[in-house]
């Protein structure tokens, strides 16, 4: 039966990661914009992978419940890849935990439901999530556990809780990463894994929002102090991606990697550490 993999968000990280995971399997492309969805289907079918498309809203469960029925009727789904979000620039903090938090909660219940035998996901969440100050114990396994729609009712996250859009986006993100780790359990009852990679600036459309935004300075600060001094390639998280859901990669599962040039380190260590 084919094989197929699901890219939801297939921008720049998504398009690169399906072209190293996808070869030889049917590839599921699906973006709140159809139209974004079938010009990143044109430039992956013109390079001869085998591509269908699909419009979800990952905050609506009807939607993304739409997307496994198309990727289960395409054939066995063995690859899940969540790289659709909002940056703190582009939404309001109501519209930044409803799709980048309770979004990829519903996600990965979604299709830690079908996943197949020996499959594997990852979901691109981000370095804002390391420079979260710590959480309670409590807090933490709320964000891990929590039934997916009862998630935002958090009463740490309700309104008066989140201080601005960029909290909104590191609890989010925060919360992307303890979820993956509490779903790693229940993914594994199926044999299957999934995974977490949190990239530091990347040079994508989402990067050049924030770069021209109200914390434009304090993006080009984070480029300044990486190790090359400059922004990552969509390349190079796909590459950490095809190791994390690849054989090479079987032994990983629940984690996340932090791939941001050393600017977290700096931050909690170094010249971007908070005065």
């Amino acid at each position: 039966m084919t094989e197929t993999v699901v890219v939801i968000g297939p921008g720049q990280i998504g398009q690169a990661i399906a072209r190293r995971v996808g070869v030889g399997k049917h590839v599921l492309l699906a973006d709140a914009r159809r139209e974004n969805a079938e010009a990143a289907a044109d430039v992956l079918s013109s390079a001869g992978y085998e591509v269908s498309v699909a419009t979800v809203d990952v905050s609506r469960r009807s939607d993304v419940q739409a997307l496994v029925q198309q990727a289960t009727a395409l054939g066995d789904v063995t690859g899940v890849v969540h790289a659709a979000g909002v940056s703190p620039s582009q939404a309001p903090i109501e519209a930044i935990l409803r799709v980048d938090l309770y979004g990829t909660a519903l996600v990965l219940d979604a299709f830690g439901a079908v996943i197949a035998r020996g499959g594997s996901g990852v979901v691109i969440a981000s370095q804002s999530g390391h420079r979260l100050g710590p959480l309670t114990t409590e807090q933490n396994k709320a964000l891990a556990t929590t039934p997916v729609e009862e998630l935002l009712g958090l009463p740490f996250l309700a309104p008066g809780q989140v201080s601005d859009t960029l909290h909104a986006y590191q609890l989010s993100k925060r919360g992307n990463v303890l979820r993956v780790a509490a779903e790693a359990v229940r993914w594994a009852k199926r044999g299957a894994r999934i995974n977490a990679i949190s990239p530091g600036i990347i040079m994508t459309p989402l990067a050049r929002d924030e770069l021209n935004g109200p914390r434009g300075e304090g993006y080009r600060r984070m480029i300044d102090a990486t190790v090359e001094r400059r922004a990552g390639t969509p390349d190079e998280v796909a590459s950490v991606a095809a190791l994390m859901m690849g054989a090479d990669g079987a032994f990983i599962t629940g984690s996340d990697v932090l791939m941001d040039g050393g600017v977290t380190a700096a931050y909690w260590y170094g010249e971007l550490a908070p005065k």
